[in-house]
């Protein structure tokens, strides 16, 4: 990925740490003992959704382009029970016996109250936030047309979900039953993990139909009765964990299958 010829400060105030690797740009800032990686995310334009053969895809996933303006900092990880438990001084976690793994059973609405005390604790020097839709699969794709952003096909030994059910005419593999740590499994060619399983993470967006044109830097419909997750869940299919496959919850709802991931700038 080409690094944006004019990023955001670097180093940032609120970075306590910095650098480039073989993903990119990185920051990091830190909240009491918690660090969290962000990675830089260029500006760029891409397909989103899927095309009419991609195996198992659905009518919500219409094939269209998007073109993102605007870079933007992006988590390397879901947000962990142990940054989470630092804001808000409690775990709702189901599966609470590893800080390190994502926090979960946190509605949308839970996360506006944390991203309004953490960005309180960074005193607003980062501005974070949920991704959009679109840089949410920008990201995940890092690059890729592929149901994965790492190739077309999917096993348990590349990301966590019901095994028992493999995409397409993929081998069954493990059920886990249960979340992972966030670091799990190998990154994307972008720095970024386990954007495909182990919890939906919520996006900004009210979910509805896409465009048939162009979408410059879309934010999805002003209003809705759902919001969008995307990324897929321990306990969900193969299919759920390609990168256009979209679902809609009410932002009240909790669920051991539900986290989030970070956003920036």
């Amino acid at each position: 990925m080409l690094l944006d010829p004019n990023p955001v400060e670097f180093p940032a105030r609120w970075a306590c740490a910095w650098g480039v690797d073989k993903y990119g740009l990185w920051q990091s800032f830190e909240v009491g003992e918690q660090r969290q990686v962000m990675r830089w995310i260029a500006p760029g334009q891409f397909w989103m959704g899927s095309p009419e053969g991609e195996q198992e895809r659905v009518s919500s996933e219409l094939l269209h382009q998007v073109i993102l303006t605007r870079g933007y900092w992006l988590a390397d990880t879901t947000c962990t029970q142990a940054l989470w438990q630092e804001v808000m001084g409690d775990n709702p976690s189901r599966f609470s016996d590893d800080p390190q793994c994502p926090v979960e059973q946190v509605s949308w609405e839970d996360c506006q109250t944390f991203l309004e005390k953490l960005n309180q604790r960074l005193d607003f020097t980062l501005m974070l936030r949920l991704p959009t839709e679109a840089e949410w699969e920008y990201a995940c794709r890092a690059g890729t047309q592929t149901p994965f952003s790492f190739g077309e096909t999917l096993s348990p030994e590349q990301a966590n979900y019901d095994g028992r059910y493999p995409y397409a005419s993929g081998r069954t593999g493990v059920n886990r039953e249960r979340t992972l740590p966030a670091l799990e499994f190998a990154a994307n060619s972008w720095g970024l993990f386990q954007m495909h399983g182990n919890v939906w993470e919520w996006c900004a967006d009210w979910y509805g139909d896409y465009p048939k044109e162009t979408a410059i830097d879309p934010c999805g419909p002003s209003e809705g009765t759902g919001r969008v997750l995307r990324g897929g869940g321990w306990l969900h299919l193969g299919r759920s964990l390609r990168s256009a496959f979209r679902l809609a919850s009410s932002p009240g709802i909790r669920s051991d299958r539900i986290g989030l991931r970070l956003a920036g700038g």
